[in-house]
C-alpha cells in the first residue's frame, strides 16, 4: 500500500507542474519563486486585437515614446515566504 501511494504521489507533482504551467501559460501570467516569495507577473496577452501579443506600441509625434497596452495592465501578485529560522545559530556557516 505505501509502495503505491508513493508512487500515486511521485507521478501527481510532475503532473500538477504541467497542469499549472499550462495555466499560467494560458492565462498570460509568468511565475517567478524565490527564497523569500512567490511572485505572478502579468505578461501581455497573446490574443489581444490591439497589440497583437506585443505588450504596447511607441507612439509617434512632438513627444514619442511607449505606450503599454491595456491587456499587461494588471497588478502583480506576490505571496510573501516566511523566513526559515536557523535550526544552530551559534554554528559556524562551514
Amino acid at each position: 500500500m505505501r509502495a503505491r501511494t508513493a508512487l500515486l504521489l511521485a507521478a501527481a507533482v510532475p503532473l500538477t507542474a504541467t497542469a499549472a504551467a499550462v495555466a499560467l501559460q494560458a492565462g498570460a501570467w509568468a511565475l517567478t519563486a524565490s527564497r523569500n516569495a512567490i511572485r505572478l507577473s502579468p505578461r501581455p496577452r497573446p490574443g489581444c486585437p490591439d497589440c497583437r501579443g506585443e505588450g504596447g506600441w511607441w507612439s509617434e509625434g512632438l513627444y514619442p515614446g511607449g505606450e503599454m497596452c491595456w491587456c499587461w495592465d494588471r497588478p502583480a501578485r506576490t505571496l510573501r515566504l516566511l523566513p526559515v529560522r536557523d535550526l544552530w545559530p551559534d554554528e559556524p556557516p562551514f
